[in-house]
C-alpha cells in the first residue's frame, strides 16, 4: 500500500510539473490549451490548475474569446510567488542579480576581480555578499527567495554538491557548492556558465522553438551548451560542452588549459588580443579585455594588422562552428558571450559564409546561425533559471527558505 501511495503521489507531482512547466514556458495559456499541450484530461487539468491557483503559484492573466462559448481565462505563473537569484563568477567580475518569476531583474550588484585567477574563497565571499545585497536592495523577504543559481567556468560535477574543476581559473576539485551552502540557508545550485546561458537562450531567447541546438559562449573563455531533443547533453560526468578546448590546430598556440591548439586560444578574447600584440598591435596590455577588444575591432578600417587578426578570428570561429555542424547536426547555433556578440554584431554575415566553406553541405543547409537575444549579461539570468527549473520539476512543491 505504501508503494501505491508513493506512485500515485509521484504521478500527481509529475502532472503538476507538466502543467506548471507548460504555463511557465508557453503561457499565458487557457485550461483548454493546457489540455492540448499536456495531453491530460480536462478534469485533471481543472483539478491541478485549481490547486496551483489556491497555492498562489499560478494566477489569472486576462481572457481571450473562444469559438462561440464563454471567454477562456488565461493562466500564468505568478511573478511574485517567489524570487530567484543568479550569480556569474567570471574572470574579471562577480555579477549577482535578483529576479521575480517573470525573470524581471529587480536588483543587481557587480564586484570587480583584480586577478584572472581568483581564489575560490574570494568568489564565495562576493557571491554571498551579493546575495545579501540584492535581497536588501530589492526589499524582498529572504524567506521568499526560492534559490540561488551560480554560473562558473569549467566542469561542474553535481549541480547541487558542485565540485568544480576549472583549469583556467586554477581550481581543481573545489567544493564550491558546499562552500556556498555553509554561508546561507538559501538552496544553492551551481552549473557551467555556457550551460546556464544555453538554458536562458532556449527558454527566453534565440533558441526558443529549437529542439537540437548549440549555444556558444565566447568571452575571455569559450564554451558551449549542447541541446539534443530539448535536453542539455552533459556527458558521463557533466563535462560535455567544453568546445573551447577542442583542437583547432595541431601543435598550435598554447591554451590557458595547458594544451596546444585549442579553439579558445584562437577565438577567446585573451587569445585574440595576444595574437594581435604578437602581430604588431598595441604592446601595452590592458587590464580591461573588453575595452581592448572593442579597440581592436575599431582599428580594423585603419590597421592592416587589426583587419588580419579579426579576419583570422572569424575564420577560426567558423571552423569551430563547422565542426559542431558536422558532429552534432543542430538546427540552430546561437552565438553569445560578450566577445561573441561584439564579433557577431559586426561580422555575422561573414561568419555564416565562412561556416559554409568548412561544413558539409547538407547539415550546413539545415542549420541557422543566430545571435544571443538576451544580451552580454545573460549568464547570470541563466544561472537564475536553475532554481526555477527545480521549482518546475517539483511541480511547485520546492520549499522556500524557512527562518528561525
Amino acid at each position: 500500500m505504501d508503494g501505491r501511495r508513493t506512485t500515485v503521489r509521484d504521478m500527481r507531482r509529475s502532472n503538476r510539473s507538466v502543467i506548471l512547466t507548460s504555463i511557465y514556458r508557453q503561457g499565458p495559456l487557457s485550461r483548454y490549451e493546457l489540455g492540448h499541450e499536456t495531453s491530460l484530461s480536462a478534469a485533471s487539468v481543472s483539478n491541478l490548475v485549481g490547486e496551483l491557483l489556491d497555492e498562489g503559484i499560478v494566477e489569472e492573466a486576462g481572457s481571450v474569446e473562444s469559438d462561440g462559448g464563454r471567454p477562456r481565462v488565461l493562466l500564468r505563473v505568478a511573478p511574485s510567488f517567489g524570487y530567484v537569484v543568479g550569480a556569474e563568477v567570471g574572470e574579471t567580475r562577480v555579477r549577482v542579480e535578483l529576479f521575480d518569476l517573470a525573470m524581471t531583474v529587480l536588483a543587481t550588484v557587480v564586484y570587480p576581480i583584480e586577478t584572472p585567477k581568483p581564489a575560490p574563497e574570494l568568489a564565495v565571499k562576493y557571491v554571498l555578499q551579493g546575495l545579501d545585497a540584492v535581497i536588501t536592495q530589492a526589499g524582498v523577504p529572504a524567506e521568499r527567495v526560492l534559490g540561488l543559481g551560480v554560473a562558473v567556468a569549467g566542469v561542474v560535477e553535481g549541480p547541487a554538491d558542485a565540485v568544480v574543476h576549472a583549469q583556467t581559473l586554477g581550481w581543481d576539485g573545489v567544493p564550491l557548492g558546499a562552500m556556498l551552502a555553509a554561508g546561507t540557508s538559501i538552496p544553492i545550485q551551481v552549473d557551467n556558465g555556457a550551460n546556464t546561458l544555453g538554458q536562458a537562450e532556449m527558454w527566453f531567447g534565440a533558441g526558443r522553438g529549437a529542439t537540437d541546438a548549440v549555444v556558444a559562449l565566447v568571452g575571455s573563455g569559450v564554451g558551449a551548451a549542447l541541446v539534443t531533443g530539448g535536453t542539455s547533453y552533459r556527458g558521463t560526468r557533466s563535462s560535455a560542452g567544453e568546445w573551447g578546448h577542442t583542437t583547432i590546430m595541431y601543435g598550435g598556440r598554447r591554451c590557458r588549459c595547458g594544451a596546444e591548439g585549442c579553439l579558445e586560444a584562437y577565438v577567446g578574447a585573451e587569445g585574440v588580443l595576444d595574437r594581435y600584440r604578437l602581430a604588431g598591435g598595441p604592446a601595452a596590455r590592458s587590464d580591461d579585455d573588453e575595452a581592448a577588444f572593442i579597440g581592436l575591432l575599431g582599428a580594423v578600417d585603419s590597421s592592416e594588422v587589426a583587419a588580419k587578426v579579426v579576419e583570422d578570428t572569424i575564420g577560426y570561429l567558423a571552423a569551430g562552428f563547422a565542426n559542431l555542424v558536422n558532429l552534432v547536426n543542430p538546427e540552430r547555433i546561437v552565438l553569445g558571450g560578450w566577445a561573441g556578440l561584439l564579433l557577431g554584431e559586426r561580422y555575422l554575415a561573414e561568419l555564416r559564409e565562412a561556416v559554409g566553406k568548412h561544413a558539409l553541405h547538407r547539415p550546413y543547409a539545415q542549420v541557422t546561425i543566430e545571435l544571443c537575444e538576451l544580451g552580454r549579461d545573460a549568464v547570470a539570468l541563466g544561472a537564475a533559471t536553475l532554481p526555477v527549473l527545480r521549482l518546475l520539476r517539483e511541480g511547485g512543491t520546492a520549499k522556500r527558505v524557512t527562518t528561525a
